[in-house]
């Protein structure tokens, strides 16, 4: 018999409470937020192990069913990042959101947005901040020095990717909004990357071709390594070497089954699309997320 490892999910402090007081669609207006999907809180080791926190933008279709951050094709490509790092398992992920966006401009609107911004810096102090720091309560805006609670465990993160503009926005409003914060932000390398989906997105908006947009996303990528390496402590031999002009299937890593909820499916970490937005019009389409097994995965015989 196999044995399995899964995610344990929020069983310690501070993140036992942090998901039992959520906000909803008091702080997320769903016009702006598929709030009706439900709030998708992290991905990766919360007992003070992790390395390196990324800060992702929301969550995306696969993530709206497998309850964790960054577990699509952007995933897998932020996982081969932090493969070249020698970082397999000591990570962790947040979201600038708990909610997918409806319409890009959404995120940009409500990055600033008090009650959003209260529940985010309580995960960062969470993820961020020694045992012997300070930790937000709910109470607490953003510009008030924060009052000591004690975290599960002192924070061994030496470095911060942030992808792309929000999630940059984001933790600046965080180091910027304490004195102790500020102070923790001085002891970590920020790498601000473009985003694992900003070649696709710009093709879209531009009209410039995609081979010239993945190019410059991987260029930039490539830029961070030497810094980033510099300021991460490895689990295995990291790989700096620089990307390609293009994706190779080396450069994207399965998500780890550790990081999923117990009985997650395989095919839930492999590279190949599962789950799509799918319907006839906008409110179905926003209603209706159709899920696949791979073909690759279809293990029982031909019916």
């Amino acid at each position: 018999m196999v044995t399995h490892r899964s995610c344990p999910g929020y069983v310690d402090e501070p993140f036992a409470s942090l998901v039992a007081d959520y906000p909803g669609a008091e702080a997320y207006p769903p016009g702006d937020f598929r709030v009706e999907w439900g709030p998708v809180f992290h991905r990766g080791r919360l007992d003070g192990s992790a390395r390196v926190l990324v800060i992702g933008q929301d969550p995306a279709t696969h993530e709206a069913i497998s309850r964790r951050v960054l577990v699509g094709e952007a995933g897998q490509r932020v996982q081969g990042l932090l493969a070249r790092l020698g970082i397999t398992h000591s990570y962790v992920m947040l979201n600038v959101y708990l909610y997918s966006v409806f319409g890009q401009a959404a995120g940009y609107r409500h990055v600033k947005d008090p009650d959003i911004v209260d529940y985010r810096h309580r995960w960062l102090d969470a993820v961020l901040l020694d045992s012997a720091s300070p930790s937000v309560s709910p109470s607490v805006t953003p510009s008030v020095t924060p009052s000591v609670t004690p975290s599960v465990a002192s924070s061994g993160v030496t470095a911060v990717i942030a992808l792309g503009t929000l999630a940059k926005r984001a933790f600046g409003l965080w180091e910027d909004s304490s004195p102790e914060r500020e102070a923790r932000s001085r002891r970590l390398h920020l790498a601000a990357v473009r985003h694992p989906t900003y070649a696709e997105g710009s093709a879209r908006a531009s009209g410039q071709p995609l081979e010239d947009t993945t190019a410059a996303q991987l260029a930039d990528w490539s830029a961070h390594l030497p810094a980033l390496g510099a300021a991460v402590s490895p689990e295995v031999t990291p790989n700096l070497r620089s990307y390609g002009e293009s994706w190779t299937e080396r450069d994207l890593v399965a998500i780890p089954e550790q990081d999923l909820p117990p009985g997650a499916p395989a095919w839930w970490r492999a590279v190949d699309a599962w789950a799509v937005r799918d319907g006839a019009d906008a409110q179905e389409k926003r209603a209706t997320i159709r899920v696949a097994v791979p073909k690759g995965a279809r293990s029982w015989p031909t019916l």
